[in-house]
């Protein structure tokens, strides 16, 4: 475990969330379940009061970021969110530190799963960008309304998961070998 990615993580939540819990979060903190660390991101899941959610916190370079599945917590700042940063400051060897693999890496199933989940939709279209295929392009090549295509890759980011997000990050990762084949 990169003790590094820990601290950075610890400081950047105690700088955030400085203060204490209110109530309403502090009864979630310690109580969430599958948590995992990804670098600088953690996520767990909870039992709230209309089902479970899947929480994250991201530190990406400077910027905190969170996001929940609740109905207030889109944007993140929800007492989920506070409460999974304050879980993981109190016991952050209590978050399982993922594997990933390079997409180079990947000879079989179980490593296409470990490297789907180490990467995000967006980060797969910006690659594909990088090749000068846009969105809209590869949205309309698959079929798919470039609308539809808009949320898929949202609601990742709000852990609101469309049950195309797989697929079209399996489509994505085809488009790309497919380039990189046809550019030799």
């Amino acid at each position: 475990m990169s003790d590094t990615n820990i601290n950075l993580l610890v400081k950047a939540i105690s700088s955030y969330w400085p203060s204490d819990p209110s109530d309403k979060a502090r009864r979630y903190i310690g109580q969430f379940y599958d948590r995992t660390r990804l670098g600088t991101k953690i996520s767990g899941k909870v039992e709230g009061n209309h089902g479970t959610y899947t929480v994250t916190v991201h530190l990406q370079e400077t910027n905190l970021s969170s996001a929940c599945s609740c109905y207030i917590g889109k944007g993140g700042n929800c007492h989920h969110c506070i409460a999974l940063a304050k879980t993981f400051v109190k016991e952050p060897l209590g978050f399982r530190e993922l594997e990933t693999r390079k997409i180079e890496d990947v000879k079989s199933m179980a490593d296409l799963e470990i490297y789907l989940k180490s990467v995000t939709l967006e980060t797969l279209l910006s690659q594909l960008r990088g090749k000068g295929i846009t969105q809209k392009a590869f949205a309309e090549s698959i079929g798919m309304n470039t609308r539809h295509l808009a949320l898929i890759k949202s609601s990742e980011k709000r852990n609101r998961f469309y049950n195309e997000l797989g697929a079209t990050k399996l489509a994505v990762l085809w488009a790309l070998e497919h380039l990189a084949d046809s550019e030799r």
